[in-house]
Order: structure tokens, then sequence, then C-alpha cells
């Protein structure tokens, strides 16, 4: 490769980040090992610093945008976003780690290197990045996101080459972005809570549907012998309207049974029994009567089909 890429790399906790210009992602690993004061030959992970994204493949390397940031872990180290307060709107980095701190005044050597304006204004490094390649915004973190939203809007404008409205109008539109993904979390979270209500309602209704289930067995076992199947019977005793849950099988033996064979099936009084047959019954005549609309329309199409081929 002899196209070369600036790049910058940090160590897990972002207390160190480098510049570097490398044409490839083995050399990236190698050079920033170097930076990084990583032991020579010692395995590493290379993923985007803005949202943990692991870069393994050199044809996905070369297509990220200029001045990429990379941060390169150990076999036990993982990624972890920047760490904000404040509603979003202070920044602050992870917590202190005290490592290697014998290599302090070591490290101070190399200052030169560091990316000083990234610490300085953590926007202003986006903003370079944006100017290259406006398109890297998709790249971004919500947390680089929220930078762009708080950096001053008209030193924003300058560092972008942009007007200070096309600048303000770009900060608006990542704010809309930035709420509807909070809005659609919220959301999602609301939508759990009532899924896990629901669920625990369910079995709350299961557990007692099978408990009066357990209750009535005997009782449906005396009543098969009018014929009807225990299924039959749990959804004439048990549930609400059930002349509308039942086959117009089962209706019409319930109707042919008459009144006084149900009272004993279903060890009602006779008001309750009356008033649950005139239910079956007219529920029975209402499907009767859209069989009988569906045929004649029926009948009455196949004439008239007749009729045209003739």
């Amino acid at each position: 490769m002899t196209d070369r890429k600036p790049c910058k790399v940090c160590n897990f906790t972002r207390q160190k980040s480098y510049g570097v210009v490398v044409p490839s992602l083995d050399d990236l690993k190698m050079k920033g090992s170097e930076f990084l004061g990583f032991s020579p030959g010692e395995p590493v992970t290379v993923v985007l610093e803005n949202d943990g994204t692991i870069v393994e493949d050199q044809a996905y390397f070369l297509c990220l945008p200029l001045n990429t940031k990379f941060m390169l872990l150990h076999e036990k180290e993982t990624w972890s976003p920047v760490r904000r307060v404040d509603g979003g709107t202070a920044w602050m980095a992870r917590d202190s780690l005290v490592l290697e701190a014998d290599t302090v005044e070591a490290d101070a050597v190399e200052a030169d290197t560091v990316d000083a304006s990234s610490a300085a204004a953590p926007w202003l490094d986006l903003a370079q990045q944006l100017k290259q390649d406006l398109a890297s915004i998709i790249l971004m973190s919500e947390a680089d996101l929220q930078t762009l939203v708080d950096a001053p809007c008209l030193e924003l404008a300058f560092a972008l080459g942009f007007q200070e409205k096309k600048a303000e109008d770009l900060q608006e539109t990542v704010q809309r972005v930035l709420d509807r993904r909070e809005e659609e979390r919220q959301s999602k979270e609301l939508l759990q809570l009532y899924l896990k209500a629901a669920e625990k309602e369910d079995r709350q209704q299961e557990d007692q549907s099978q408990g009066a289930g357990d209750v009535e067995v005997d009782a449906m076992e005396v009543d098969s012998s009018f014929g009807f199947m225990s299924r039959t019977l749990m959804v004439l005793k048990g549930k609400t309207s059930p002349e509308t849950r039942l086959s117009t099988e089962d209706l019409q033996l319930v109707v042919s049974r008459g009144v006084e064979a149900m009272e004993q099936v279903l060890g009602w009084d006779r008001m309750r029994t009356s008033a649950l047959l005139q239910a079956c019954e007219a529920e029975l005549t209402g499907r009767l009567q859209q069989v009988q609309a569906v045929q004649s329309i029926r009948s009455n199409t196949q004439l008239d089909s007749s009729r045209q081929s003739s």
C-alpha cells in the first residue's frame, strides 16, 4: 500500500490519544501499540472509538474517513461509551484509572504527538472530520452528536466553513434526531412494561381457569351422558356471551335439549337457563339466515352466468 492515511488511536481509558499516518490496518496496530506503550507482539483488537465497532477487514479500514479515531484493546479490555452527565450537556472522561504510573514522565516527553485540540475542544475534532467528509456523521455515536449540538454555533460554523445559519440548522437537525431516539427508547421501555404486565395477568387468569376446571371435572363426566363435550360445558358455564363462542352444531344441540334438560346439565335455575337458551336460539337463527343469504347469492350468480353463456 502506497497511500498513507491519517488516523487517531487511543487506549480504552481514552487518557492517551495519538495521531498516526499509516497505509494499512496492520501498520495501525503496530504503530498504535508503539505509541500507547503496549508490549511488542502483544495481540490487540482495533475498534471504532465512537461506537465500538470491531475493525478487522482491510477494505473496511480503507473506506473509513480520514482522521477516524480508533481504540486499541488488550485481550481483557472492552470498549465502553463516553459517560455523559447533566442530561447530555456536559461531558466527562471515564473514571480515572491509575495505570502505569511510573511511565507518566515518559509519556509527557511524547506529548507533542498528542491531539491537544480534541482535549481543549471535543467538538473541534468532530468538526474537522465533518469538513473533510460530511457523510461521516452517520458513523458518529450519540455522544459525538450531542457534542456537536453543544458546540458554540459561530465557532462550529467557522470550523466547518459554513454560514452561521447553516451550522445552526445542522445543530437543530442533529438535536431532533437525538430527541427522536430518546422518545423511541422511552416508548420501547413503556411497551416492555406493558407486555410484562399483560403476561402476568394472562398467567393469573390461566391459573384461575385451571383451578375452576379441576372443580368441574366430575360434573363434566356426569353431564357427558347428555351428549355434550367437556369444552362445550366449560364455555357455557365460564364464558361471557357463550352463544357467540359455540359452533353451529353445539348451538343446535343446546337448543334441541330444551330448558329442563339444560337445567340438569348446568345446575342452574330455570330463569338463567331460559335466558341462555333464548340467546343460543337467536344466535343460531342469525347464522342460519346468513347461510341462506349466501346460498341465495351463489344461486343467482350461477344463474346469471348460465344466461350469459347461452
